[in-house]
């Protein structure tokens, strides 16, 4: 082999390894940017580039919080990512605030959890909850006003427990973080030994337990009507359960030229505003299914089936527990409307 290939041949393979670094912002945006916005000052998520949070958080946080999420709170887990790709939005993020990694020293907490928990108590719990569970809801003008940076966390949730090491806890109890209600209750008059009474306590909190495995993703009931008879029994159905039928249409409306549209596929939008309000305060996401729906299939042979999503999967696919009572009640009326459309 000549110099000038065996030279082309080590530019092609440079060339292919730098090509194959995965890219944080081209990640970052793929994967966080929906929730904690493009410059990273939250949304749904919280505001992740405030210099106040990175420069009281290390890599290893932000890192183990990618990869094990947040059980059960909105933050998923990521484990389809590589570490390296984990790594290069760790570094978008350090960019996205410009604050470099702190140096947090290694620290041995040794406190009093009696002590502790009387100290949460009396300084924790209004914010993070009576056992460390976090405040309620998500996102901008449905459960938090505008002004109110972030919902605090769950300091018992099984994610935040392993990401967070106990300088790290210290910290933030310490300083606080400016441009959020967290205050540094070294100001607010505690002691260091007091903080460390927190954080030993903290470690005793009992982590909320697994999300269950997943139910089916859609609900389906064959009906023993024809297609017509199905819909008006499912409006008849829709309406007495106090719903509102919004509109009508085939499935395929819109994707084919008018009039060209297959009649074999019937959905019946409704809705129930007080229960529209209520589930987009717990969670604004929910609106991607929302207002309710309900599909009429008829198959070559003129059978008849009534499908719907099912609501018993929107906690597991939105990370969210606060919804579970929400998807509830809507699986059963969902499960009732089915029923009573096909009797």
């Amino acid at each position: 082999m000549s110099y000038r290939i065996l030279l082309a041949c080590l530019l092609l393979l440079a060339a292919g390894t730098v090509q194959a670094e995965p890219r944080g912002s081209e990640l970052y945006a793929q994967h966080c940017s929906s929730c904690h916005g493009d410059a990273g000052m939250g949304g749904v998520g919280v505001p992740i580039a405030l210099p106040s949070f990175l420069g009281g958080v290390t890599d290893d946080y932000l890192f183990k919080t990618i990869q094990l999420g947040r059980p059960g709170r909105v933050m998923p887990a990521f484990h389809q990512l590589s570490a390296d790709e984990i790594h290069a939005i760790v570094a978008h993020i350090r960019e996205l605030g410009g604050v470099p990694e702190p140096g947090l020293p290694e620290v041995a907490v040794d406190g009093d959890p009696l002590r502790g928990q009387a100290l949460y108590a009396q300084h924790c719990a209004q914010c993070h909850g009576a056992n460390g569970e976090g405040g309620r809801g998500t996102g901008v003008t449905f459960s938090r006003p505008r002004d109110l940076p972030i919902i605090a966390p769950a300091l018992n949730n099984s994610g935040f427990q392993q990401a967070a090491s106990d300088a790290m806890i210290r910290h933030t109890l310490i300083h606080g973080r400016a441009g959020t209600p967290m205050i540094s209750f070294i100001e607010a008059g505690l002691s260091e030994q007091d903080i460390d009474d927190i954080i030993t306590h903290l470690r005793g909190l009992t982590p909320e337990p697994p999300i269950e495995d997943s139910e089916a993703a859609i609900m389906v009931v064959d009906s023993p009507y024809d297609l017509d008879s199905t819909v008006e029994n499912l409006r008849q159905a829709v309406i007495s359960k106090n719903f509102r039928i919004i509109r009508e249409q085939t499935l395929e409306d819109g994707l084919r030229p008018e009039g060209q549209d297959s009649k074999k596929e019937v959905i019946l939008y409704f809705c129930n505003f007080n229960f529209l309000n209520e589930a987009l305060t717990i969670d604004p996401r929910v609106g991607l299914f929302l207002p309710c729906r309900i599909t009429a299939v008829e198959d070559a042979d003129g059978g008849v089936q009534l499908m719907a999503i099912n609501p018993l999967r929107l906690s597991d696919l939105f990370n969210n527990r606060e919804l579970d009572a929400a998807c509830e009640e809507m699986h059963t009326i969902y499960r009732d409307l089915l029923e009573e459309a096909t009797l």
